[in-house]
């Protein structure tokens, strides 16, 4: 395995992602429309929110440090992070931030 070494930030960057996870939606369907609105009685709309990490090299490299209920938590954590990614190295985010996800111990949910 080849170490590389540089500053986190040059191959990790961080993004939101909203999962809406209502349910039991039920759509009124006519044959001439093809998508109507649900009507605004149905399910209680629950959102959360991750931070995640991805690699620059390779998009399809995500990790999931936290999860959150609101989106101004999820921008505090966010914050946080970024900071830390601008000052670390990449091999001290990757064993603060991306192994302990990977452990299910990031401390910042």
């Amino acid at each position: 395995m080849i170490r590389v070494i540089g500053n986190a930030d040059e191959f990790w960057r961080l993004r939101l992602t909203r999962l809406d996870t209502t349910e039991n939606f039920e759509f009124e369907w006519h044959d001439d429309i093809l998508y109507r609105e649900p009507r605004p009685d149905q399910g209680d709309e629950v959102e959360l929110w991750h931070v995640e990490a991805v690699r620059l090299d390779d998009p399809d490299i995500v990790v999931r440090l936290a999860t959150c209920e609101s989106q101004s938590q999820a921008r505090e954590i966010q914050a946080e992070i970024a900071e830390d990614l601008a000052e670390m190295t990449k091999s001290e985010f990757e064993v603060a931030y991306v192994d302990a996800a990977e452990l299910g111990d990031t401390g910042v949910e």
